[in-house]
């Protein structure tokens, strides 16, 4: 693996005109060490660095790249919009028909809107429920992230029932008020905070398996208590899917589950790695957004053309080879299965927490089940392994609290290939 000079180069010219050098703070590599290499391209499973790097890389653009970089299928279907203009501000047929599809797909959505990120649209999701219920309160997850709304920027309190307090300036204890905490995995916490706040909760958002902590599965009977309790109360039951959607499953998290949320917000794979995003669920919630209902929610670019041919073109190949799931589940397999006998051949402490096609390693020796245990990894190490994996040719997310995504590209070959990678990074590592 090359040093990367240009990379050095560009980040020290970047940060006099961007904060920080990078658009995404994760991005700056600050969590790992080292700055961030500056990448030119990317086909199947393969991204290329201007220092003429190549790395097998397990982001996929955090998710949507299920069947790898710049698949034939999605570039075919961009191309081919191209030419009829990049926007038009105005209805579209495919609006209707990729609109129709995630309706086909996703078990809880009967009417859907387009918009253009996942934070948009969970920003959304959260003023339709509290302009449905009449309630202003909402309860999260710690550790669960919802995109960068002032909503959802709240850090825990010391108690189950203790308001929330602003993580990032900027967020003002109004909108700090308003949001109640949990952790995840804990049922009866919730109940606590439902109690001491009847009638008052508009909302309950979570990532059904959460993924920005690392990667961290539900307990079971967890998501399926959010339903009861939710049905009981009123409350509206809202599934963040951005990065589970159409990933897990065709249905996402909730159809591999069995429980079903009232509104569910997606992200990512419907763009086919365009800049998209979408919230839907029950019919009489959606009728409440505008025109149809009272809540104003807009956007010049929603349902942009371009996003729209890319999505179809992937959730239609999703929707007729549904084999995908499968192999992506044993290729993902073999490589947690890989990881455990090097660790434990090398007597590390760790725990890796997989479901499909998604999965995240933590240095820790006890179960990972919510962010203060996912907290217990020893994040140093996970420094120093992200940087051998990286001189080795593998591009890791570059935090320990991200999930980790495989695509249809990672053949047999570079699951070897990444297998021997690990162990001579953790070797490394544990020096």
């Amino acid at each position: 693996m090359k040093i990367a000079p240009i990379s050095e180069e560009l980040f020290q010219r970047a940060q006099h005109s961007i904060p920080g050098g990078v658009n995404s703070p994760v991005r700056a590599f600050r969590a790992v060490g080292g700055n961030p290499r500056f990448m030119v391209s990317a086909k199947g499973a393969y991204m290329f660095d201007e220092d003429g790097n190549r790395y097998i890389e397990l982001i996929n653009s955090w998710g949507p790249m299920i069947l790898g970089h710049a698949a034939d299928i999605v570039q075919e279907a961009v191309q081919k919009a191209i030419p009829d203009s990049l926007s038009f501000g105005a209805p579209t047929r495919k609006e209707i028909e990729i609109a129709e599809l995630i309706v086909d797909l996703v078990p809880s959505i009967e009417k859907v809107r387009m918009v253009n990120s996942g934070t948009e649209a969970t920003m959304s999701a959260i003023r339709v429920a509290r302009g449905y219920t009449g309630r202003n309160k909402m309860i999260k997850f710690e550790g669960c992230y919802h995109g960068h709304g002032d909503s959802f920027l709240i850090a825990a309190g010391s108690g189950a029932i203790t308001l929330g307090v602003p993580d990032s300036p900027g967020v003002t204890q109004g909108v700090a008020a308003d949001t109640l905490t949990a952790p995840f995995n804990d049922l009866e916490a919730v109940k606590t905070l439902v109690e001491a706040n009847k009638n008052q909760i508009a909302a309950i958002i979570l990532e059904p398996v959460a993924g920005n902590m690392g990667l961290v599965l539900p307990a079971p009977g967890f998501l399926q208590g959010l339903r009861d309790l939710c049905t009981k109360e009123g409350i509206v039951l809202i599934f963040d899917e951005v990065m589970t959607g159409f990933r897990l499953a065709p249905g996402g998290a909730q159809q591999l589950y069995g429980v079903t949320p009232d509104m569910t917000t997606l992200g990512k794979i419907i763009g086919g790695g365009m800049p998209v995003g979408a919230y839907g669920g029950k019919k009489e919630i959606m009728d409440f957004v505008a025109p149809a209902g009272p809540v104003y929610q807009a956007g010049t670019l929603s349902g942009n053309p371009i996003a729209m041919s890319a999505g179809m073109a992937m959730l239609q190949y999703l929707q007729s080879h549904r084999e995908v799931y499968t192999n992506l589940e044993q290729t993902t397999s073999s490589m947690v299965t890989g990881m455990r006998e090097n660790m434990q051949q090398l007597g590390l402490n760790y725990t890796i927490n997989h479901v499909g096609s998604m999965f995240s390693i933590f240095f820790t020796e006890q179960p990972v089940t919510d962010f203060e245990s996912a907290k217990t990894s020893d994040t140093a190490q996970f420094g120093r392994y992200f940087n051998s994996m990286l001189q080795r040719g593998i591009y890791l997310a570059p935090s320990q609290y991200e999930s980790l995504f495989v695509s249809t590209a990672i053949t047999d070959d570079l699951v070897q290939e990444y297998l021997q990678a690990n162990r001579e990074a953790l070797e490394e590592a544990a020096r």
